[in-house]
């Protein structure tokens, strides 16, 4: 299985038909339809149900797809890292994070390093703890900064200083608004929505039984959406949504007082390139 040949079959998978990816890849239509056939024959299935204006793919191409793309993203890491051996530092820092504002310190550590080695460039990637490892795991980011638990056999971390708040985020016009501080009781029966990750972690077992979820979110801007059109009141760190005069939102802490420290965690056994060793180095020395 060459690699140009997944790159043929992942302009296809893009431009959702083999006319447009052969005109996107400079090839004529029957040589691309030829080599995605015997990229089929290889492997032994069929990778597109051919329709008169889309393909769609098959159960294997949508597997081949996933995989392709993080082929591809390795190879750009390590013509990253190659080029920063031969050539004067530069290359990409590949940071997973969840939302928050601890983030600021991981920016600002990256601005004071991209001054002294400007051809760097700092990749950022959005998702929950499980998202971020699994990530990670398969050498797709040399970093993560997450909220929860973690393997301390598996990874390396540093536990940053700043201390992220939980609290309640809802329309102005809610009851609880009124409320400086909320206290877990007065969620009893509300609809809810939390986090993907780390949603029910906050509250016990006896907590739970009294708390109705009405969803679930991974981005904290989609939750607050939800909760601008009264789905119900989402459960989230602190300043990460506007709660200005002129937002309908508003935030509210939780009482007693529930927070974490952020993490950030790499992998043991993954040598780190040039620029995440500068970076961790920076980053060690601020703490």
């Amino acid at each position: 299985m060459e690699f140009r040949v997944l790159q043929y079959f992942l302009a296809v998978t893009r431009e959702g038909n083999i006319s447009a990816a052969a005109q996107s890849l400079h090839l004529s239509q029957p040589s691309l339809s030829r080599q995605l056939k015997e990229l089929e024959e290889e492997l032994g299935v069929t990778l597109f149900l051919r329709g008169r204006r889309r393909i769609e793919l098959t159960e294997e191409g949508l597997i081949l797809r996933k995989r392709a793309s993080e082929m591809m993203q390795l190879m750009e890491l390590t013509e990253s890292e190659i080029s920063e051996v031969k050539n004067d530092i530069s290359g990409s820092l590949s940071i997973g994070a969840g939302e928050s504002r601890s983030m600021r310190r991981v920016t600002a550590v990256f601005k004071h390093l991209k001054d002294e080695y400007p051809n760097i460039r700092l990749n950022v990637v959005s998702g929950d703890t499980e998202d971020l490892q699994d990530r990670l795991d398969r050498g797709l980011l040399d970093f993560a900064l997450i909220f929860t638990d973690f393997d301390k056999e598996t990874y390396h971390y540093l536990t940053l200083d700043e201390k992220e708040i939980f609290g309640v985020i809802m329309r102005k016009d809610c009851d609880l608004a009124e409320k400086e501080v909320i206290a877990i009781k007065d969620l009893y029966h509300k609809p809810l929505i939390v986090s993907r990750a780390n949603g029910l972690q906050l509250f016990n077992s006896a907590q739970v039984r009294h708390l109705q979820i009405a969803a679930t979110y991974n981005l904290l801007y989609n939750a607050s959406l939800m909760v601008e059109d009264g789905i119900g009141c989402a459960i989230s760190f602190d300043k990460l949504v506007d709660t200005s005069e002129s937002s309908p939102l508003c935030f509210r802490p939780l009482s007693p007082e529930i927070s974490v420290r952020p993490t950030l965690i790499w992998k043991r056994d993954q040598k780190l390139s040039i620029v995440s060793q500068l970076f961790i180095d920076r980053l060690s020395n601020k703490l």
